[in-house]
């Protein structure tokens, strides 16, 4: 049986992204901000809110960590399917896995600016036995 946890950000508390408030660089907005495109979200709604880089961030890298994944015994795969914005200033957008028995982060995906200003979707599905953030 799988289930999905939605998250629009229409709400601070996203439970897929635990700790978003510590995390330096990111900021929660909409069209209406005044901050530059995008004006709307991927349904074309000027009031729903996104995550979007602040403009002083844009020299350095900025990261977004999801909660501790659990696999069951039945379930060892995860689809991660979320909606992205590049920009003509922005560099790359990378998805990595950490593993619980790991130290490291392993790209398994990555945009860059060639798909420049628009909503793009993407899935990713993640097979794993142990524990993960990405």
């Amino acid at each position: 049986g799988s289930s999905w946890n939605n998250c629009d950000f229409e709400t601070n508390l996203c439970k897929i992204l635990p700790e978003f408030n510590s995390q330096p660089g990111w900021v929660r907005r909409n069209g209406q901000s005044g901050m530059g495109p995008p004006y709307s979200d991927h349904n074309g709604n000027e009031s729903a809110y996104f995550l979007s880089l602040s403009s002083e961030m844009q020299s350095s890298s900025a990261a977004l960590r999801t909660k501790v994944f659990l696999p069951t015994a039945e379930e060892h795969l995860c689809q991660i399917r979320f909606h992205y914005w590049v920009s003509q200033k922005s560099g790359t957008f990378m998805v990595g896995l950490q593993k619980y028995s790991e130290d490291t982060v392993t790209n398994i995906w990555q945009v860059s600016g060639e798909q420049r200003n628009q909503w793009n979707v993407n899935t990713i599905t993640i097979n794993s036995t142990e524990k993960y953030e990405v």
